[in-house]
């Protein structure tokens, strides 16, 4: 049997039965769509993690006060202390804390992270209005703030620069407004109101610095800093290497990409279950289908067709019916990608290789599924047959 032949005689025998065919495909389409969307959501995941570590670069070391033992916190001496090895290009003290933001009537919840002025390099801080803050806002302790552009729109300032905001009572003028940088695994990036760090007092009620941002001059030297750093850091805390931790920029970037990777995998699995769940729809449809057509299957038989002629035209049925499902599944997953992102608030990147892989599977598992009532078909009694 030729194989357009077997698919005119496939499509005929499908399209006979529309609403069993329209149920057994949708099985296969919902498999197809799940493993789509999952692998869609997993990619622009990891894609969007991967660009915003990459945009701090992979030269950069972040140095955490966890808070325990005898030394809690270290001072803004100390972290010039600590950071003064060969290699270091810049570093960044940090504050960070919560406060109560309030303009005119408005009031929000931010961000708050008291910092030096290196802090726009080596976090990647852009400013859109006015400017950051300067070495002689902190020399003078001036009470002056960059606001993200996110409080700007919660609190409804329309010109900011040059405006006073309150940051938990604190009268605070604002210099300056960021560049939008969006959401990140962390939460907002334009949450965020950054003041100079000798004012963390006023604003935080702390001067107690927890962490440090540490940009390395060349990846070679990444290595060295990292481990003259950590020397410090234990000889500063008398050995408790419990009191600190030591982050590697790029082992970090690695460590995301591998879970963004496993749970992508993972998903794909969890969603590969529904194709199965289709196959089985198929092996249904077809042992009902060669039930039906028992008649039929004796009077080519009769005729002169051959058991690999039977056994070819249900496996082309089969597969087509899988093939159906793939293809349509792959639509609703390239256009369902898409609104997930929207609903879930996070970027989708549709795989095709894996779209194609998935259609492919789909029509293999219709083929798979399907063998066990071809092979049933071929092997009819043609007499036997007849007298059903």
């Amino acid at each position: 049997m030729k194989l357009s032949q077997g698919v005119k005689m496939a499509w005929h025998s499908v399209s006979t039965q529309k609403m069993r065919t329209l149920l057994t495909v949708l099985g296969i389409m919902i498999g197809v769509a799940s493993v789509t969307i999952m692998v869609a959501i997993g990619n622009g995941t990891a894609e969007q993690v991967k660009s915003q570590m990459q945009g701090l670069g992979t030269n950069m070391l972040t140095a955490n006060v966890i808070g325990r033992g005898a030394v809690t916190s270290i001072t803004l001496d100390d972290a010039k202390d600590l950071t003064d090895i060969d290699g270091v290009e810049t570093y960044a003290p940090v504050i960070s804390g919560s406060v109560t933001a309030k303009y005119k009537t408005n009031t929000y919840s931010a961000s708050v992270q008291a910092t030096t002025p290196s802090f726009a390099d080596v976090r990647d801080y852009t400013v859109s209005e006015g400017r950051f803050i300067k070495d002689i806002d902190g020399a003078f302790s001036q009470k002056v703030a960059v606001v993200g552009s996110e409080v700007v729109s919660e609190l409804s300032m329309s010109n900011p620069v040059g405006q006073t905001i309150s940051l938990n009572g604190s009268l605070y003028t604002i210099v300056g407004v960021l560049a939008s940088k969006g959401s990140t695994s962390a939460g907002s990036s334009d949450n965020v109101v950054i003041i100079p760090i000798q004012t963390a007092r006023v604003a935080l009620k702390t001067d107690a610095i927890r962490t440090i941002y540490v940009q390395v001059a060349s990846s070679d030297k990444v290595d060295f800093v990292q481990t003259m750093l950590e020397f410090k850091l234990q000889q500063f805390f008398r050995n408790d290497e419990n009191a600190y931790t030591v982050f590697n920029q790029s082992d970090l970037l690695e460590t995301i990409t591998a879970v963004s990777t496993s749970m992508s995998t993972m998903l794909t699995y969890v969603a590969a279950i529904s194709l199965l769940v289709g196959g089985i729809g198929i092996m249904n449809m077809m042992l009902t289908s060669v039930t039906e057509r028992t008649k039929e299957i004796g009077i080519r038989k009769s005729l002169g067709a051959k058991q690999r002629d039977i056994l070819f035209q249900f496996l082309v049925e089969a597969g087509m019916i899988g093939g159906l499902g793939g293809l349509v599944g792959v639509i609703v997953g390239a256009s369902g990608s898409k609104f997930a992102g929207k609903l879930m608030d996070s970027p989708a990147s549709p795989s095709v290789n894996i779209m194609v892989l998935a259609l492919i599977f789909s029509m293999g598992v219709g083929v798979l599924f399907g063998f066990l009532p071809a092979r049933r078909a071929s092997k009819l009694n043609p007499v036997d047959a007849l007298r059903q």
